[in-house]
């Protein structure tokens, strides 16, 4: 790996949280946590590489003492969570250890193809980055809920699909803390299509009703806090509302791909992103333009005779 294409991992100072939850940044890619309960260490996510798997693993050495276990979740099985399962499972691990996740993941490696195609293009994307990645599943898979109970803290594994059919959050009841992974974001999540969309918009209103004190997030800021779940429910509101009065005034359910669909529903991403949007990844601006296409067919039902 070239020095250029190193992506470090750092601890991201804390900010009023609890002290047994730790924020862990891989770069301006995606943040992961280092959960320390009584009983256990758990890694939730395994980052983008067996390297930053290691210097996430660094992070969490020192808590384990005291007879505590390392555990691993995925909170899903998207590139950056999981690429660096390798370290604990298969055939090359080295710190051999259960990684959990939803058993809906397991549908996702039954197209490897696609994986290993997906794997080669962000390899010629970044030589070097990402040389080294094996694809690795998970190890210990549940149907819908799963608690580890780690004396002082027990962590609820629980569905929060939409983003991804295996995505999980994790809630801490005994400090109300949640980690949303991505089915929240900043400035919003991305709904995999349009029928998932109103799972994903179930699963953020799920979260908000746990009304959790602290909640982070794998893409957003340490300080977004509970509001940003608000925000997002707000945003989906905001696009249902306009795409309905669009429908109205005879907007296509299916506009053109050459179409400013910005401008169709009146809804453009400046006033979505007020303060900070220059400052976001092009992929905010065309994941909202994604969202309106699929809002749009999403309640273009109520407008058919």
């Amino acid at each position: 790996m070239s020095p250029d294409d190193t992506i470090d991992v750092q601890l991201v100072p804390n900010q009023g949280w609890d002290a047994r939850v730790h924020v862990c940044r891989c770069g301006p890619i995606v943040d992961s946590f280092v959960v320390v309960s009584a009983r256990f260490v758990v890694l939730i996510d395994t980052l983008i590489s067996p390297q930053t798997a290691q210097a996430l693993l660094a992070i969490a050495q020192p808590h384990l003492v005291d007879g505590r276990q390392l555990l691993v979740v995925n909170t899903h099985v998207d590139w950056d969570h999981f690429w660096g399962n390798q370290l604990f499972a298969g055939p090359h691990a080295s710190h051999p250890t259960p990684i959990f996740a939803s058993q809906r993941s397991l549908a996702r490696f039954n197209a490897p193809e696609a994986t290993q195609r997906f794997l080669a293009e962000m390899r010629a994307e970044r030589p070097g980055r990402y040389d080294d990645v094996l694809i690795t599943q998970p190890t210990i898979f549940f149907d819908d809920r799963l608690l580890i109970d780690g004396g002082d803290l027990t962590l609820e594994l629980f569905p929060t699909p939409g983003h991804q059919p295996d995505h999980v959050a994790v809630f801490m009841r005994e400090i109300r803390t949640l980690l949303a992974g991505d089915a929240a974001e900043f400035p919003f999540p991305f709904p995999e299509s349009a029928a998932t969309l109103p799972l994903l918009r179930d699963s953020i209103a799920r979260m908000a009703a746990l009304d959790p004190t602290t909640v982070l997030y794998c893409h957003a800021p340490v300080t977004s806090g509970p509001a940003l779940l608000r925000d997002n429910i707000a945003y989906f509101d905001t696009l249902e509302q306009r795409c309905r009065a669009a429908l109205t005034r005879g907007v296509p359910a299916a506009p053109g791909a050459d179409v400013d669909v910005e401008e169709l529903i009146g809804y453009p991403f400046a006033a979505v992103v007020a303060e900070g949007g220059s400052a976001l990844p092009d992929m905010y601006r065309a994941g909202h333009q994604a969202a309106i296409r699929m809002m749009l067919e999403c309640v273009s039902g109520d407008h058919r005779d």
